[in-house]
């Protein structure tokens, strides 16, 4: 295994307060906007008055729905434009950055003001007079498939925006139908909300002289940022430089551009003055894209002996009252990728179906439907081993996919890269003391406790095919080295790792390396972002091809400096000899004898191309119930991962443990819930959304048994999404059978203490 690092440069910086996020970012002359949003679930705009507004001292401009239609202010359509079942093309109903003449949300924006200060324009913001013509709200999935339900765009019939498939529909019916035993369970992944530290915000500036834009705001890529802004703003992308520095959270949804990004690049230029609007953390919670909310059935057939045959599911996926451009996607594409999980299932198929709602829209967050099929086919398996008699773990072990079968060709077109399932279990097995579980249950009896124990195997994708590859720059001043990318970190530690990688390979201190990540005006480069688990390989990959290019230039420079052929020089440690004497040159003194020429000699590309690995792994945890007050308490919980080639300890148990915080926060208290009635939000403050927090995990176990990944020349894998992804599915197991022993047959997720009471004494 690669030589791991340890540690993380940027802490002091984040922890001391010296970050620079968005709001921070401040322009002379900036003016303030605030915004009218829409009280209501869904209405007919009958009329909209702003002249208080327009006449109240300090406001200097009040944009309304008719100026975002004649500047074409339209969100860009969803990434999923493959065609659906039977060929369909999704339905992308046009979304404008200022409704127009209905609203189809709590928190749709209607109305902009820029005033002198943010407390004059939320002043006058509160002197618009508006007046509505309420039409239904559907909130429920079920309730916008009802016959009859309100539509929410006239033009979606069923309110059914798209539907896609995938496998082979015949021979999953065929298989199941003939099946000695096939298992059925219906599961919610509900709606959450995905509450970074950093509310949303936003700086754009017009230059008149250049026409061109200055954008600042916390992105996880700054090409996916740009393009998005230049879409939804109707500017073309050259003329927008973005600017992003530290990022207070992302996880999928600062992905790109929303509604308020668009309306200020529209006042910037019609004020001629740069426009801020920071949000509010109520308006985080109405009108940051949500993630999840999906509502998944799955079958999984079997023979007699307990080997698996086919799995089938349907999902119901929301995607809020507008499509953005990450929702559907993340509603079908993962899903599809990790269908059979870890298990040599022959036949699967899929139908997915895309439904709008009067409620904030919904895009990728942390795992983007990962965690969601990790979640339904660890429940199958728990249920089919209930069903068929045979013990989980066994019935787990019986449908392995083998190591020796990898690469696998699963029957949905994903080829697995590497794991070791059956050694990955044993492994957490006796970290867990498994074996040891029954006595610990019969003391937790004693104490009038219900014990349960969740074992989760899952496999994820991580990476992707878009952009087809990935660049960095090196650039060299004097004796130090600076490595520009395209991905801005967001928590991951990149100006660690990344350095770290090229310092490995050059043979030259860290600290004389540096990472400027997501910097306007810097080298033109081909790249996407922080998403998808993929920044590890494909940057880190890119950063190991610059570095060896660097070693190929240098050659030759040392082969002058030492007045020697270049096929007699080899490089070793960072100095450059010539074999078999003591003839020398060190790589930092060849860059510093050529300091200041224009571009540095040494100064080159690298880049890697764009692919899918799939990081693995098998989670045990222990879940103990109080049935008298239904408190929750996570016991115990064991992680076995393979994510590839560890790069740096720190930073990827440092991941490892945010997604399983995450995870945990999904199974034990977060739920964003709208009323089914009115549609109103009734968990829009932090009063009413449960947050986790530190105590809720007890202290974690996580052991690296990874596999390089054949798929890049570091071998590592994604990590990023694999502890939400392993998670999920792993304490939802726990969960679910602690309540087995009180009698509860199904539950659905969040375990707050009264819903499990509840489900508690209605199994009495």
């Amino acid at each position: 295994m690669t030589q791991a690092f340890t540690g993380r440069r940027e802490d002091t910086r984040l922890v001391s307060g010296a970050g620079r996020y968005t709001s921070d970012w401040h322009l002379p002359g900036q003016a303030h906007a605030a915004f009218l949003r829409s009280d209501r679930a869904h209405a007919r705009i009958l009329s909209l008055d702003v002249s208080a507004a327009r006449a109240h001292p300090g406001v200097l401009a009040v944009f309304t729905g008719a100026d975002a239609k004649e500047a074409k202010l339209i969100a860009p359509p969803s990434m999923l434009q493959i065609p659906g079942r039977g060929g369909q093309k999704i339905r992308n109903p046009p979304r404008y950055a200022l409704a127009q003449d209905r609203v189809r949300y709590v928190g749709e924006n209607i109305a902009m003001v820029v005033a002198e200060s943010a407390h004059v324009a939320a002043d006058a913001v509160e002197l618009i007079a508006i007046e509505f013509d309420d039409l239904p709200a559907v909130v429920d999935l079920d309730d916008a498939l009802a016959p009859g339900a309100q539509l929410v765009h006239d033009d979606i019939p069923g309110n059914v925006c798209f539907e896609i498939d995938y496998g082979d529909e015949a021979k999953a019916e065929e298989v199941i139908a003939g099946a000695a035993r096939v298992t059925r369970v219906a599961l919610d992944s509900q709606r959450l909300v995905g509450n970074p530290m950093e509310p949303r915000a936003c700086l754009a500036a017009w230059d008149a002289a250049s026409d061109t834009y200055d954008f600042y705001s916390s992105s996880q890529g700054i090409n996916f940022l740009r393009g998005t802004v230049a879409a939804f703003s109707n500017v073309p992308a050259e003329k927008i430089r973005c600017h992003a520095h530290d990022v207070g959270g992302a996880f999928g949804i600062r992905f790109g551009a929303y509604a308020e990004y668009a309306a200020a690049m529209l006042a910037t230029r019609r004020l001629g003055r740069p426009v801020k609007w920071t949000g509010s953390r109520s308006e985080s919670f109405l009108t940051d894209y949500h993630g999840r909310s999906l509502r998944m059935e799955g079958e999984l057939a079997m023979n007699a002996q307990g080997n698996f045959l086919a799995i089938r599911v349907r999902i119901k996926c929301d995607q809020g009252a507008y499509l953005t451009e990450g929702g559907a996607i993340s509603g079908f594409g993962n899903l599809r990728a990790a269908v059979v999980g870890a298990y040599r299932i022959p036949v699967a198929y899929g139908i997915h179906r895309m439904i709008v709602t009067n409620t904030g829209p919904l895009t990728a967050y942390r795992g983007a439907g990962r965690p969601d099929i990790s979640y339904l086919v660890e429940q199958l398996v728990d249920q089919a081993a209930i069903d068929s008699g045979i013990e989980r773990i066994e019935l787990r072990r019986r449908n392995f996919i083998p190591p020796e079968a990898f690469p696998y060709k699963t029957p949905t077109g994903s080829e697995y890269d590497s794991a070791d399932f059956p050694g990955m279990l044993e492994d957490a097995l006796r970290a867990a003391d498994w074996a040891g579980f029954a006595a610990r249950r019969a003391q937790a009896r004693a104490r009038g406790k219900l014990l349960g124990l969740g074992c989760a195997a899952f496999i994820e994708p991580s990476g992707g095919a878009a952009p087809p590859k990935e660049q960095i720059a090196v650039q060299f001043v004097g004796d130090r080295v600076t490595i520009h990318s395209l991905s801005g970190a967001s928590g991951q530690g990149h100006e660690t790792v990344f350095p770290e990688i090229m310092s490995r390979i050059l043979g030259i201190p860290a600290d004389r390396i540096t990472l400027r990540a997501s910097i306007p005006g810097g080298p033109a480069l081909i790249g996407g972002g922080s998403i998808g688990s993929r920044t590890a390989f494909m940057v880190g990959g890119a950063v190991q091809s610059g570095s060896r290019e660097v070693i190929k230039r240098g050659l030759a420079l040392a082969a002058d400096d030492l007045e020697a052929a270049a096929e007699d020089i080899e490089f070793v440690d960072g100095s450059f000899s010539v074999k078999g004497t003591d003839r020398r040159v060190a790589l930092l003194e060849l860059a510093r004898k050529h300091a200041g020429k224009t571009p540095h000699p040494l100064d080159t590309l690298g880049e890697t191309p764009a692919a899918t690995t799939y990081p693995n792994g098998v989670h045990i945890t222990e879940i103990e119930i109080d049935p008298e007050t239904g408190v929750c308490e996570v016991k115990r919980y064991v992680g076995i991962d393979d994510c590839g080639v560890m790069l740096n300890e720190t930073l990827l148990k440092g991941q490892l443990h945010g997604g399983i915080a995450q995870g945990a926060g999904q199974v034990f208290g977060e739920h964003a819930v709208y009323d089914r009635s009115s549609g109103q939000m009734l968990t829009a403050t932090f009063m009413d959304y449960t947050m986790p927090r530190a105590d809720l995990l007890p202290d974690l176990v996580l052991v690296d048994r990874s596999r390089p990944s054949p798929m890049n020349e570091l071998g590592a894998k994604g990590a990023g999404e694999a502890g939400t992804t392993a998670a999920l599915a792993a304490l939802a197991g726990g969960l679910h059978d602690a309540l087995r022993q009180g009698g509860v047959k199904a539950f659905d997720l969040p375990a707050s203490p009264l819903r499990v009471w509840q489900a508690l004494q209605a199994a009495k």
